[in-house]
């Protein structure tokens, strides 16, 4: 990463984050005969990626299901939160399905991820976020801040995370409860990642999820609708974790849509070079099991849109951040814009 400070509003930044799910992101909305194939192709998306992370230098956060980083049931079931969601609708919980998961990663590959969290902090800057341990809704019907808060604690004291900070968050299905945000900087973490600034992307529960809000942002895939969505922060609220701001879903190929593909990869690389003229931040995230199918395909116009971006550092300095990094360096500005004696103040109260 670039030393902090160096100017993250003048020279713009890449930012990408991935949620890491398996199936429990999926468990209530498909059965594995529906989206198995996906879930399992998972094991051969990932080490592609990251050979392109690595290629590219790219930095990135993957926000993490606390459940998939387990090798064994015994030991997930030990580390269980001490509050579990009380959702109105269960389906959504996963505690009560634990009779559909196998012993030991070994013998389902579904459910158990933690030799791929291994693998994943092996490569330089990839950063472990949370997605929190239960793949926890915000914003659904019967679940309270004190679960919320337990649920976190447990994604925190998982045994292969132990030596790492989690520092960074994404709310499954982009559910954000700005209610929940002061028990996050209370449980150490310093950014999330809200959602597009438009009306079509606002978070809401599972029933707020109507057919037309969904063909629009089909539609803001291929055709700009609601703008690129790419930012820049003149002013950090340091009482809150940072909003690292969605910018657009890397929608996953489908060969129904194959036709359309340069349209959705202008889609982006036009958003990305408007962050860099402009010294602002662009936001690209998916979820790995995107490309458990069609795996080529989505690889490859992944590359694509990696190799406009080190088009982008050479000519404009866009830098590549994970979500950790930018919450750091944008802490770091807004210290350096205050006063010296204020900064001095607060670099000597570390």
């Amino acid at each position: 990463m670039e030393k902090a400070g160096e100017g993250m509003s003048d020279r713009g930044a890449f930012i990408v984050s991935l949620d890491f799910e398996l199936n429990w992101g999926v468990h209530d909305v498909f059965t594995k005969e529906q989206y198995g194939e996906n879930i399992l192709g998972v094991r051969q998306a990932i080490p592609k990626i990251l050979s392109l992370f690595r290629q590219y230098d790219i930095h990135a956060t993957w926000a993490t299901v606390g459940m998939l980083c387990f090798s064994d049931k015994k030991t997930l079931i030990d580390h269980f939160p001490t509050l579990l969601p009380t959702y109105v609708d269960q389906n959504f919980s996963p505690f009560g399905k634990m009779c559909d998961v196998g012993d030991h990663e070994d013998n389902d590959y579904y459910h158990f991820g933690e030799s791929l969290v291994c693998e994943i902090v092996k490569v330089p800057h990839q950063e472990i976020g949370t997605h929190t341990f239960s793949h926890f809704y915000c914003l659904e019907n019967g679940q309270n801040a004190d679960q919320f808060k337990a649920d976190i604690q447990a994604a925190k004291n998982i045994p292969c995370l132990k030596n790492l900070n989690i520092k960074s968050l994404v709310f499954p299905r982009n559910q954000t409860n700005r209610s929940y945000l002061t028990i996050c900087k209370q449980m150490g973490i310093e950014a999330y990642r809200g959602n597009e600034q438009s009306r079509f992307y606002h978070a809401s529960g599972y029933k707020g999820r109507n057919k037309m809000k969904r063909l629009i942002r089909l539609i803001d895939c291929y055709v700009n609708l609601t703008g690129h969505h790419t930012f820049k922060i003149q002013q950090v609220d340091l009482n809150c974790p940072i909003n690292i701001q969605s910018s657009r879903f890397l929608r996953p190929y489908h060969p129904n849509l194959k036709a359309f593909e340069q349209l959705r990869l202008n889609r982006i690389i036009k958003g990305i070079e408007h962050a860099a003229k402009r010294g602002e931040v662009y936001h690209l995230w998916w979820h790995p099991h995107n490309f458990g199918k069609y795996t080529d395909e989505n690889i490859a116009f992944l590359e694509k849109i990696l190799h406009h971006v080190a088009d982008m550092r050479e000519r404009y300095g866009m830098q590549s951040m994970n979500m950790g990094e930018a919450a750091a360096a944008l802490q770091y500005e807004s210290n350096e814009s205050l006063n010296p004696k204020v900064r001095g103040d607060i670099n000597h109260s570390y």
